[in-house]
């Protein structure tokens, strides 16, 4: 007889969980509280894979074997609470996918900060060394998609703390924890413990055969780290303390050692510029090492890799104002690392959805580096509390063009503007990526 799947949450994660579970002949069945967009539509109807929209049935709730939740789906929503109460199996799509990967190889990268990088950097080392790899999970396509549709030997998969609060036997060859910082509370009930622990899950079912990769500096990871830690091979990167095992910066200088491959790099020769992009480079550099990759192939990929889209993206420069898209900066610590590389004076762009965001963090750079702040956002009341006294000029934006035209006006020759809006975009735009492109364009457009 054949089980009951069903997939609450109609977006990637959740039709890519769909899609693995009806190719594993499983009876499924999809549901969304919100409206299904028509390109997933048409992949439902192709399988015949039904589906219902704008509510969750309680007869579904209850009539299934195993429940797949999509990230987006909080704890609180009724739904859970009811599949919670009945006892029902509940994983994410991440720990879905894991069931069936096969004797590949996973590399799983999580943190608030830097794991989009990280991951894609990784991808890069890989594909650079002529290994059969995906990029994949909180990136691109979902891991569960990634499997049924171009199963690879090796999967890189970013993850957010969202997709390892549902796992149950995920288990990564090389874990990497970038960093964690205040982010998300409204998810962990305004707790950063909660959360902490939320994003050490990734570690959480490794033994001694596996690594895992951590930021020494990071006060957050290392003030939890001896309560998570399990028998992991753990190998740490710094930028202030030199390591014999893991990797570490010494005098503009990258030094990885891991078994018997030790790697020795200049900063220069990095195509990624920026303290942030060094951590990001020494982990995504160890992980590949810890993946087989030899020496020559890292050296050759940190050389040449692309800056990402929405992260620290130069748009253009009119009448020497540069313009900058760092739309992917949904945190305050993003948009910290985003102003401690300018060198030029700045306007910010800065809002969207405040996730309980502490601006303090910002306020001494903000004084040394910024010139004005447009805040684009629905309610900016906390922007305009927190930096009112800091800047020259602070004033408010109601769309990606009017946050263009007045931060144009406001800037002068030499500055930079700069978008880096330590918030979700959920408000006004329907992504940060939907957010970015519309003020690139708007930019273009001046």
């Amino acid at each position: 007889m054949k089980k009951h799947v069903l997939i609450l949450g109609a977006g990637e994660s959740g039709v890519g969980a769909a899609l693995l579970a009806a190719k594993e002949g499983y009876d499924v069945f999809v549901s969304d509280a919100g409206k299904i967009s028509d390109l997933h539509k048409q992949e439902l109807f192709g399988l015949q894979i039904p589906f219902e929209e704008s509510g969750h049935s309680e007869e579904k709730l209850k009539n299934t074997d195993l429940v797949i939740k999509s990230p987006g789906i909080p704890e609180s929503a009724l739904p859970v609470k009811i599949i919670r109460e009945q006892g029902t199996e509940l994983i994410s799509e991440i720990e879905w996918a894991y069931r069936f990967k096969g004797k590949s190889k996973i590399a799983a990268v999580t943190g608030s900060n830097g794991k989009t990088t990280t991951s894609t950097l990784l991808y890069h080392i890989l594909k650079t060394a002529r290994m059969d790899a995906a990029l994949c999970g909180n990136v691109g396509h979902s891991f569960a998609r990634q499997v049924v549709e171009d199963p690879k030997e090796y999967y890189v998969v970013e993850i957010s703390s969202f997709q390892l609060d549902d796992i149950k036997a995920f288990r990564p060859d090389v874990a990497v924890l970038t960093n964690i910082t205040e982010d998300h509370l409204d998810r962990y009930g305004y707790k950063l413990e909660n959360y902490v622990a939320s994003k050490f899950n990734i570690i959480r079912n490794q033994t001694k055969e596996d690594v895992f990769i951590y930021n020494m500096d990071d006060a957050v990871t290392m003030q939890h780290l001896e309560k998570f830690l399990n028998p992991v091979k753990a190998l740490p990167i710094s930028m202030r303390n030199k390591i014999k095992v893991g990797a570490f910066m010494s005098e503009y200088e990258m030094n990885m050692r891991f078994r018997d491959e030790v790697v020795k790099m200049s900063v220069e020769d990095f195509a990624l510029k920026g303290n942030h992009n060094k951590y990001n480079s020494m982990a995504a550099s160890l992980a590949a090492v810890a993946l087989g990759v030899k020496k020559e192939s890292v050296r050759d990929a940190l050389a040449t890799m692309e800056s990402l889209e929405h992260r620290m993206q130069p748009v253009v420069t009119i009448g020497g104002v540069e313009f900058i898209n760092d739309s992917k900066a949904t945190n305050v610590n993003s948009t910290w690392y985003a102003l401690e590389s300018m060198n030029k004076p700045v306007v910010l762009i800065l809002g969207g959805v405040d996730k309980g965001n502490d601006y303090r963090i910002l306020t001494d750079l903000v004084r040394e580096k910024v010139r004005a702040i447009v805040c684009l956002g629905v309610d900016n009341r906390k922007i305009h509390d927190a930096f009112a006294e800091d800047v020259e000029q602070i004033t408010d934006a109601g769309s990606a063009e009017e946050a263009a035209m007045k931060s144009f006006a406001m800037a002068k020759k030499g500055d930079v503007v700069l978008l880096s809006p330590a918030c979700a975009s959920f408000d006004l735009f329907k992504n940060y990526e939907d957010r970015g492109t519309q003020f690139m364009q708007a930019v273009r457009n001046l």
